[in-house]
């Protein structure tokens, strides 16, 4: 019996695929659990019609992240912290406060947890900041770190 499977089950496939097994098998335990529904016409239209949805949203996602991107290219972000002698910061520059800091000048929503940053920035001066928009577009974020 084909079976469109539901949700991902081990040894059997993900949620989405279209599998073979025994009739006995799909009766007794794929069905009644609800891990999976009957190929039939209808339900094969149906995977059709969810997965061309899938793909509509997933381009629209991924357009959405480019322009921010684009937006995000030419912003600069101000960042305030206190410093000794020769420029030296006390602490570093987080993530937190750079988002923080976005949303207030510039009003762009930047998560913290998608800004990259390769080594604190312990130093005044400007630095550029990658953003993970998307796992296939990243942006960069101008940061200026200056004397409060």
């Amino acid at each position: 019996m084909k079976v469109i499977l539901l949700e991902d089950v081990k040894s059997l496939g993900k949620k989405g695929q279209v599998v073979d097994v025994s009739d006995g098998y799909a009766r007794n335990f794929v069905l009644p659990k609800k891990l999976g529904i009957e190929a039939n016409s209808k339900n094969m239209n149906d995977l059709k019609l969810q997965k061309a949805n899938e793909e509509r949203i997933a381009k629209e996602q991924l357009e959405a992240a480019q322009a921010f991107a684009a937006e995000m290219e030419n912003k600069e972000v101000v960042v305030s912290i206190k410093s000794g002698e020769g420029g030296r910061t006390f602490g570093s520059v987080s993530s937190k406060e750079i988002a923080e800091a976005a949303k207030a000048q510039c009003g762009m929503e930047i998560d913290k947890k998608k800004i990259q940053l390769t080594e604190a920035i312990k130093n005044l001066g400007v630095y550029e900041v990658t953003v993970k928009l998307h796992p296939k577009v990243s942006g960069k974020l101008r940061v200026k770190v200056q004397e409060a």
